[in-house]
């Protein structure tokens, strides 16, 4: 993964650009496991210009017992998707929730995936910015259509098989609750438990009180005590590949 990747974009910074001639794309990807309201939330307040984004619809595949709850979108459902949401060749992604980031940063992963390179997490999302005193709207915005082409790829990705090596060569880190990873409850999936050599490493463990991330040196400091020192290959999975993702953001961060 390159070294220092810009991750995240802060409400000052974002308030900024917003105001540029040619701002970012805002995606509003509100999604929390036992909330299907998504969009409820997001026509009733949402950062001006913001394009509301169906994680369950559009940034996965329909589920099957073959491929999980969350599969990747095949490259062209992403593309169309994408473009419906107005991004384009050349203009920056930044994305947001109001669950610090564990939902929105499935967005930021798969438009990194999908060969897009300035694509951001908002710090503190939605709540940060209220508590700015930032400005809201309501209602849904309809943007005009992007022309992105997908390339796939650009981000690492293991199978079952692979996450296994990772368990016994590298580090493999579970990024689900630690109640789910030692098998005490499992709201969800068909069975508890976790990958035989996995490290629990629950993402939210990276946000601070506030929803907002960690500083680098704190993060650093959390990624060194579970082995992640940079010197053999890291893989990171949850339940659908949804938080997971939010732990390979707080990776990148540090770089």
């Amino acid at each position: 993964m390159q070294s220092g990747m810009s991750v995240l974009i802060d409400v000052a910074e974002l308030s900024e650009a917003i105001h540029r001639p040619s701002p970012p794309v805002l995606l509003d990807v509100r999604w929390a496991l036992g909330d299907p309201n998504g969009r409820p939330h997001y026509l009733d307040a949402h950062i001006p210009d913001a394009v509301y984004v169906d994680l369950e619809k559009e940034l996965a595949a329909p589920p099957s017992p073959e491929n999980g709850r969350h599969p990747l979108p095949a490259p062209a459902d992403l593309q169309a998707a994408a473009r419906s949401w107005g991004v384009s060749t050349g203009r920056s992604v930044v994305a947001y929730d109001d669950v610090g980031g564990t939902s929105a940063a499935r967005a930021w992963w798969l438009l990194r995936w999908a060969g897009l390179h300035d694509v951001r997490l908002l710090d503190g999302g939605l709540t940060a910015w209220r508590d700015a005193g930032l400005p809201l709207e309501s209602g849904e915005v309809t943007p005009a259509p992007g022309d992105v082409v997908v390339q796939p790829g650009a981000m690492p990705t293991v199978d079952a098989d692979g996450a296994a090596r990772a368990a016994r060569d590298g580090v493999l880190l579970d990024a689900r609750a630690a109640a789910r990873y030692r098998g005490d409850e499992e709201p969800v999936d068909p069975v508890a438990g976790h990958i035989p050599g996995a490290i629990s490493a629950p993402t939210v463990d990276n946000l601070g009180a506030t929803g907002e991330f960690l500083d680098r040196d704190l993060l650093r400091n959390r990624f060194d005590e579970l082995g992640v020192t940079g010197a053999g290959d890291v893989a990171v999975y949850c339940g659908s590949g949804v938080t997971a993702a939010h732990e390979v953001a707080a990776l990148a961060a540090i770089g």
